[in-house]
């Protein structure tokens, strides 16, 4: 066993890690070496190695690829943890606290190489840590040590005379989708591209693999492409392990009562702004608070039911990094929150004059609530169908459509005036929203992700909710002929295409 430098934290030392899968033999000792120093439980990896089978008989050969964390200098996981559960060390090596994760996922949904799984027993989020236990005693890595090829060598990148650094400068090495500007550290000598790109081989048929039958159901994920052809001559999948979609019904409904929770309240707003309802009509001075803060109220259960550590959410109010979006949308909706409860007290009280003040605050908090998610599923750098410039303003228009729709029934009842300015606002924002749509699936998309998570969304696993979805918010382009029936449809529409969209943007194999 060859024994490492100790660093300190004022080291300038950062580790590094270069497979040389022109020695790789595919045995999956450091797959099994992970599990025992680290104590992985059954059904989740750490390490694993990928086989693709390339070309055909009698030219033929099996690729391997040692997958797991790329230790990114630009680590998107580090960013988007709302409570520094994961962090970057002073020698590189991104690593994780287990007792401050709340088990939110976003670093799962930010990491581009499917890296970070949580822990069946713990719940907690985890990953390969370059065994930074062992390299602070001076010890190489477990799966470094059991490796019967040397095909897997740790170091000093910026030490000129480790072996590492001499592969990384000298040979030519690659590092997986470096599009992604993550500035990988780990680095791969001889791989195949079969291997490295998810979409290039193909799925064998019937999901059989080398030992077992793997079908990418509804919330699971299998490298290759099922949609296109692969971008690899005569490859075929032989091994892979699929992995869980990170976030499940759960957000896509976040979404959705989200929208509702800021579009109840900004629809009569803008309505009571350009002079089309007076300021002291009931939509205004009680549905809005009431049903704003109903939706908003579920919103944070969904999302504190999301987490794995639910009775943690605290910590993202006492200690939150703020670079991640999931932050500041949570101090964004605590903010809102507190406005439309100073709303309904002040109507209480009888106060109506201090609303027009409480809506200075309410407008763009309102708007912000609407649209941070955009920001949150930007910060999501493995998901390239959520890159997307245009969704803040739809989400905006989202809103707009789910405050009138969820309105219009409420103003039969109390003001039955509104009802036709609000079934216009419905007619109106599902055109806006039809045609956002029509935008987002038909115009070229940038990355072969993009295309793919379109594909699945519109043509795949997804389709049954996609087109339902698109039937109904047709139907409510129609609204001020049809009348306040058209109200739910539109509602139940956007919803199946919230899941749809928020679904099949994570449909996409990362690994």
């Amino acid at each position: 066993m060859r024994e490492l430098p100790v660093y300190t934290e004022q080291s300038p030392a950062q580790w590094a890690k270069v497979i040389d899968h022109t020695r790789c033999i595919g045995c999956h000792a450091c797959t099994t070496a992970c599990k025992s120093e680290n104590e992985v439980p059954l059904s989740v990896t750490r390490t694993y190695v990928k086989h693709v089978d390339v070309g055909e008989f009698p030219q033929a050969r099996r690729a391997h690829q040692v997958t797991r964390c790329n230790q990114c200098a630009h680590a998107p996981c580090v960013t988007a943890c709302p409570t520094t559960a994961m962090f970057k060390r002073a020698d590189g090596i991104v690593d994780f606290d287990k007792s401050i994760c709340i088990g939110c996922k976003a670093c799962m949904a930010a990491c581009p190489y499917d890296a970070i799984f949580i822990n069946p027993e713990d719940h907690s989020a985890e990953k390969c840590n370059f065994c930074a236990h062992r390299i602070d005693m001076g010890l190489e890595p477990a799966c470094v040590v059991v490796c019967p090829t040397e095909a897997i060598l740790v170091g000093d990148m910026l030490d000129a005379s480790s072996k590492v650094a001499h592969i990384i400068n000298r040979e030519p090495v690659t590092v997986r989708r470096p599009e992604k500007e993550t500035l990988p550290k780990l680095f791969y000598k001889g791989a195949h591209q079969a291997t490295l790109d998810p979409l290039a081989a193909q799925r064998p048929a019937g999901g059989l693999f080398m030992w077992s039958e793997q079908l990418a159901g509804p919330e699971l994920v299998v490298s290759g492409n099922p949609a296109f052809n692969n971008s690899s001559a005569a490859a075929m999948l032989a091994y892979d392990v699929p992995h869980t979609i990170p976030w499940d019904w759960r957000v896509s409904f976040y979404t959705w009562t989200k929208g509702l929770a800021t579009g109840a309240y900004l629809t009569p707003l803008l309505l009571v702004m350009f002079g089309l309802m007076r300021a002291d009509n009931p939509l205004w001075l009680w549905a809005a608070p009431v049903v704003s803060g109903i939706f908003l109220a579920a919103t944070g259960a969904l999302l504190v039911w999301d987490l794995e550590h639910p009775e943690r959410f605290y910590l993202i109010f006492t200690r939150p990094q703020w670079k991640s979006w999931l932050v500041k949308g949570a101090f964004i909706i605590a903010g809102y929150s507190l406005v439309l409860a100073a709303h309904f007290v002040s109507t209480l009280l009888g106060r109506t004059d201090v609303q027009s003040w409480l809506a200075v605050a309410g407008l763009p908090l309102a708007i912000l609530t609407a649209i941070y998610t955009a920001y949150l599923f930007a910060q999501a750098k493995a998901r390239d169908l959520w890159q997307n410039p245009l969704l803040p303003p739809h989400l905006l228009v989202q809103a707009l459509l789910l405050g009138s729709a969820v309105l219009a029934p409420v103003a039969f009842r109390l003001a039955p005036l509104m009802v036709e300015p609000l079934l216009w606002t419905l007619g109106v924002t599902s055109l806006v929203h039809l045609l956002l749509i029509w935008g987002e699936t038909t115009l070229a998309h940038p990355t072969a992700h993009a295309r793919l998570a379109v594909w699945e969304m519109t043509s795949g696993r997804y389709r049954a909710f996609f087109r339902a979805g698109l039937g109904l918010t047709i139907i409510g382009v129609f609204a001020p002929w049809l009348g306040i029936p058209v109200a739910p449809l539109a509602l139940i529409g956007l919803l199946l295409h919230e899941h749809a969209y928020v679904q099949a943007g994570q449909s996409v194999p990362l690994a």
